[in-house]
């Protein structure tokens, strides 16, 4: 009985050993079973489609669209009356400069602007883009009266800002006539301060004579 006992203990063992690689391997599978489910919920990269969507950085203004939005801001300026003729003027002469500086560069570039040249464009458009934001917010503004030379020198002003914002002015173009109009203003106002806030008949028949003058321009100027 001994024997027996013996021989049915090491046959025991050894079907015991021969069992215990497999039930190893079954008691890891529900481990790798959740596992799997856990990748799948993982973050998106930049390889899946939900990262693919995403809106990319927004790519900073070319030298056209500050060019564009510029001459925006300065309509907008003189018709909400923010900007004086005087400052339009001055504003749309550096525009106008500052295009003429681009047109040199690309023809010294055989029609391109090298890397310098959009650096060095930007860097004045930055500069002007401050000064429009620093005439639009100080203390100075246009401001229109209910008189007929005060009515007129507000249509002239719109006709010029949409002439602005719709391209049919050119910066140079816009400068000499808020330039114009600039003048006109000041001669009106010291007309009226040396009368009491008042226009004489032979004062406001001057006028008109020149802001016919003016719409003549603007029209010209609008049709080219």
């Amino acid at each position: 009985m001994m024997k027996n006992f013996t021989k049915m203990t090491l046959l025991g063992a050894g079907l015991a050993a021969f069992l215990l690689p497999a039930m190893a391997q079954t008691s890891s599978a529900p481990a790798n079973a959740t596992a799997a489910p856990s990748a799948a919920t993982a973050p998106a990269t930049a390889s899946t489609p939900a990262a693919a969507n995403t809106p990319a950085t927004s790519r900073p203004e070319t030298i056209q669209q500050r060019k564009v939005s510029q001459q925006d801001r300065i309509a907008n300026g003189i018709a909400n009356g923010s900007l004086t003729a005087k400052e339009s003027s001055g504003l749309e002469k550096q525009e106008s400069q500052l295009n003429q500086e681009e047109r040199d560069m690309k023809a010294e570039d055989n029609g391109h602007l090298t890397q310098a040249d959009r650096a060095a464009l930007h860097q004045q458009q930055n500069q002007l883009s401050n000064e429009i934001y620093q005439d639009k917010h100080n203390a100075a503004a246009q401001h229109y009266g209910s008189g007929e030379v005060d009515q007129r020198a507000e249509r002239q002003q719109d006709r010029i800002a949409q002439g602005v914002n719709n391209g049919t002015l050119s910066a140079g173009q816009a400068s000499h006539l808020e330039g114009q109009e600039a003048a006109i203003n000041k001669e009106a106002n010291a007309d009226r301060a040396a009368n009491g806030g008042k226009l004489t008949p032979q004062e406001r028949a001057k006028i008109n004579r020149q802001q016919n003058h003016l719409s003549k321009q603007i029209h010209n100027a609008k049709h080219k």
